[in-house]
């Protein structure tokens, strides 16, 4: 039996209930709704779903709401693309104009104020590059560092300011809302930056009289500087590789990935490792070498679960991805160093009582072999340690 959870994106390969009945046979422990896509129809009728599976396989399967959060955007344009080419200078306006190859819109107004010159642009998750020349305050002048095709409404990633944009938006307000109502088991904040993110979702959620877990998205290379601050103030992270990807230089994200798993291990909070971990298998029956040994390397750091996204979501081959990834984790899971990991936390373990009973639990289990702790908890936090 594996321990390593597997986090599932429902969407249009895997909408049907036969399929998800097959995801979760394969191993799925948790189905993510991403709130970017769909009707809350749509990821209503999935909930509803997984609820009756559940029930009918006697599996407590979880349901995870990703909200949106401020991703920056660029308009439309007058013929839906255009083409940039290396040297071209190119506007970015608050104003909404319709766009063409000199100027295009921007989603979020205030950004022409946020960035100053040699601030990077990285467009369509970076397959464009624009360099900020100027600003005043309204339009934005650049440098085309990086030319190519650029489509209406893709995303924008900055590199080198720090935007003072809401992390909840309007629509994650109302998503929020429909969670709430249909009783998701966490929310994933997106472009998470500092502690006060979580603190304002927290807020909303307990509001409404509930608790629901919330897991950090770490996309953004500003929240690194703010990872332990964050870190406590959620129930978990996500190590959301795609954008992180892009704000960081790209030689830094493994490492990344390999510090944020770490803090969380040690703050005994949960993580989830994100993003391409299985991308080839969107189109082929099986994955390349490269994302087996992406897997286990993400299991070997300690990561607490491995997610799909599109593997899943609109993939040909959604079962078969879950069960490649099932199978890697049943098999590199024997091999981890269990008492290096347990002689590493000992280091780490806080002078509070729940968590030296915790420890103490661990270390007595693991030399005499126990095969199962049983815990008393009323919040569910001494579970949590233990884990």
């Amino acid at each position: 039996m594996k321990r390593t959870k597997i986090v599932a994106t429902l969407g249009p390969s895997s909408s049907k209930e036969n399929i998800i009945e097959e995801l979760i046979k394969e191993g799925v422990n948790v189905f993510r709704i991403n709130a970017s896509h769909g009707t809350h129809e749509e990821h209503k009728e999935r909930i509803e779903t997984v609820r009756k599976l559940s029930k009918k396989l006697n599996k407590n399967i979880s349901i995870l709401l990703d909200l949106q959060g401020p991703k920056i955007r660029v308009g439309e344009f007058e013929k839906g693309e255009i083409e940039l080419k290396q040297g071209d200078e190119f506007i970015l306006t608050s104003k909404d104009i319709v766009g063409n190859k000199e100027a295009a819109s921007v989603s979020y107004k205030d950004l022409p104020k946020d960035v100053h010159p040699g601030v990077r642009l990285l467009l369509d998750d970076g397959a464009l590059e624009l360099e900020v020349v100027e600003t005043d305050g309204e339009n934005i002048k650049t440098k085309v560092i990086r030319g190519g095709i650029l489509k209406d409404r893709k995303g924008i990633n900055v590199r080198g300011a720090e935007l003072k944009i809401s992390s909840i938006t309007e629509k994650d307000r109302v998503d929020i809302e429909f969670g709430l109502k249909e009783d998701v088991d966490f929310f994933a904040l997106s472009f998470v930056r500092k502690a006060c993110d979580i603190v304002s979702l927290r807020k909303i959620i307990e509001s409404k009289g509930k608790k629901i877990p919330i897991v950090a998205k770490i996309e953004k290379y500003e929240a690194i500087k703010n990872l332990d601050e964050i870190i406590d103030a959620s129930d978990g992270v996500m190590v959301a590789r795609g954008d992180l990807g892009i704000e960081a230089p790209i030689e830094e994200v493994a490492l990344l990935q390999k510090k944020i798993i770490k803090k969380a291990l040690r703050k005994g909070k949960f993580s989830i490792t994100a993003t391409q971990m299985l991308d080839s298998m969107i189109e082929r029956p099986y994955p390349t070498r490269a994302e087996v040994s992406d897997i286990t390397n993400a299991i070997f750091d300690g990561t607490d679960a491995v997610m799909l996204s599109g593997e899943t979501a609109s993939g040909k081959y959604p079962v078969e991805a879950v069960r490649v990834m099932r199978r890697i984790a049943e098999k590199v899971e024997p091999e981890l160093p269990y008492e290096k990991r347990i002689m590493e936390m000992e280091r780490a373990v806080s002078a509070l009582i729940p968590d030296s009973i915790s420890y103490a639990g661990v270390f007595v289990a693991f030399n005499t072999k126990a095969s199962l702790i049983v815990t008393a908890t009323e919040t569910g936090r001494t579970a949590i340690r233990i884990s």
